[in-house]
Order: structure tokens, then C-alpha cells, then sequence
């Protein structure tokens, strides 16, 4: 059978999708699994099976790995992907919820969504 991974990338990796889609992937990097996504870290951006089925990476499709260490990742890993380090000191919840707030384009709906989030969240 399909692994949950495949069925996702398949499902997403449609060029009739119009819309973009992130795949996020969260949680500790294995070994074995990463390993198996090389190919879609590297130029080729094609997910590679078991069962020797091929399925690319179109382009309105994003990866992302929210990891907490990259001790199993092994250099090929490690050099593919493109990594950012964020200490969990230096960024809290607050700054990312006011950035999202300053994105909405109306001031009165930023006004109203910072009224609700002093009143609800403090």
C-alpha cells in the first residue's frame, strides 16, 4: 500500500491543483525516511517509491521540515536542504501572530482582529 507520505505527495502534486500548497513536515528526521526523499531535495524533485514509481514535484508544491535536530540526517540531507535556525528563545508565538495581522490589507479589519487578540489572548 501507499505510505501516508506518497498518498500526500500525490495528491498535491497535480498541475491542475491552481493553488500553492506547502507540505510540512514535522517531527523527528529518521534516518531511513529522509534518506528516501533525496530526490525530492535534490534538482530532480522527484519522489522515488519502493515499487520503482516516480511522481515529480510540480511547482506550486513547497516542502517544509519543522525539526527540533538533524543528528540521523546524514551530509547528502543536510546538503540539499536549505536551513534556517531559529532559537525557540528568540521567537515566540506574538511576533508571528503580529506579522499575520499586519498582512491583512484593511487597517479597520487589523484594528479589529488586535482588539479581539488583547481581549481573548492578553
Amino acid at each position: 500500500t501507499t505510505g501516508i507520505f506518497a498518498a500526500i505527495w500525490a495528491k498535491y502534486n497535480s498541475r491542475n491543483n491552481a493553488f500553492n500548497t506547502w507540505i510540512i513536515a514535522d517531527g523527528p528526521v529518521d534516518a531511513i525516511w529522509i534518506e528516501d526523499l533525496n530526490t525530492v531535495l535534490d534538482d530532480n524533485k522527484i519522489l522515488t517509491l519502493a515499487n520503482g514509481d516516480r511522481i515529480p514535484m510540480t511547482d506550486n508544491v513547497k516542502i517544509m521540515f519543522e525539526v527540533e535536530t538533524l543528528v540521523n540526517a546524514s551530509p547528502a540531507t543536510v546538503s540539499r536542504a536549505g536551513i534556517i535556525y531559529v532559537s525557540d528563545t528568540d521567537l515566540d508565538w506574538e511576533p508571528v501572530l503580529k506579522a499575520w495581522v499586519l498582512k491583512r490589507a484593511d487597517p479597520g479589519y487589523q484594528a479589529l482582529l488586535e482588539t479581539f487578540i488583547d481581549r481573548w489572548i492578553g
